[in-house]
């Protein structure tokens, strides 16, 4: 037995809130949705690509955001990221509390913690 690696992270999110999802992830962050698979896709939720992983948001009741557990996003441009989700009305918090590594940390409109961290040498 071997564990290979990640498949995926799943978030929790409240029940009908796909809209909010969709745009927070989709639009603000630029993540492509995927089709859940129909025997799931009654429960609600979204489904992203995340490079080689996906991003899960599941439906949880009652709902509870996850304030210290998160995912860290590795995302090119930092900056301007944070620019894009400052004008969209989220809060970014820079974090230079280890140097070598340039991050943020933003809520998803759930109050779920996302670390951004930028990646520089991207082909």
């Amino acid at each position: 037995m071997t564990v290979l690696g990640l498949d995926h992270v799943q978030l929790a999110m409240p029940e009908g809130c796909e809209q909010e999802a969709r745009a927070f992830y989709g639009e603000l962050l630029g993540l492509v949705e995927l089709a859940k698979p129909s025997e799931l896709a009654a429960r609600g939720g979204a489904w992203f690509e995340c490079g080689e992983l996906q991003l899960h948001l599941g439906v949880e009741k009652p709902f509870s955001a996850a304030k210290k557990a998160h995912p860290a996003l590795r995302v090119t441009h930092l900056d301007a990221l944070s620019a894009s989700l400052h004008a969209a009305g989220c809060m970014v918090t820079r974090d230079t509390s280890v140097p070598s590594i340039q991050r943020a940390f933003t809520e998803d409109p759930f109050g779920n913690r996302i670390e951004l961290v930028e990646v520089k040498d991207v082909i």
